[in-house]
């Protein structure tokens, strides 16, 4: 593995990093209605763990509703099931056609400890970019112990590698503000 090919995949790590923080943000709640909250909910479909979205359309009518139309008749129940047991604290009403879940205004205390929750995702996302960071440099040295690289270089590289870094975890600062700022709105 050569320096240009270590720069490429620690890019890359990190940029998964920040991709898999999206993806958690995604699932908190806002107080705003969003198809990520449900669409990944597993649902006991004959006997197999499907999601939400591959078994029926997930859509948002208004800021406060979800609604959800399993195509398969036999699926609503195990849709409503699923729904209850997830750790989301919404309740769904079943009229025969669709699944309809109205969103509660957050209350305050809510508010505070998903403020707590996109921190928490926010410090594992710096984590994994730190670790990254960590395996690049054990990978630079490597080459520089094998005489590929010289001294001069493996610092250079790795002065590099720790402006990425930097970059990432202001990257990871810049979305964790944003979601608190936007679950703290009323």
């Amino acid at each position: 593995m050569d320096k240009d090919s270590i720069f490429l995949e620690t890019e890359d790590r990190m940029e998964k990093a920040l991709t898999v923080l999206e993806r958690d943000f995604g699932k908190l709640r806002t107080g705003r209605a969003s198809t990520s909250l449900v669409e990944n909910i597993k649902v006991d479909y004959y006997g197999t763990l499907t999601p939400v979205g591959q078994l029926a359309s997930v859509a948002v009518p208004d800021s406060r509703t979800i609604t959800i139309q399993p195509w398969d008749r036999g699926a609503f129940s195990g849709v409503e099931k699923a729904i209850l047991k997830s750790d989301l604290g919404l309740t769904p009403v079943n009229d025969g056609k669709v699944i309809r879940i109205s969103i509660p205004p957050l209350t305050e205390e809510r508010r505070k400890e998903l403020s707590k929750i996109a921190r928490k995702y926010g410090e594992d996302a710096k984590v994994a970019v730190r670790n990254v960071r960590r395996d690049a440099n054990e990978q630079l040295k490597k080459l520089e112990k094998e005489k590929v690289i010289s001294e001069d270089e493996l610092k250079k590289a790795m002065e590099d590698i720790q402006k990425m870094t930097d970059k990432y975890v202001a990257g990871v600062d810049t979305h964790c503000q944003a979601k608190e700022k936007e679950i703290m709105d009323i």
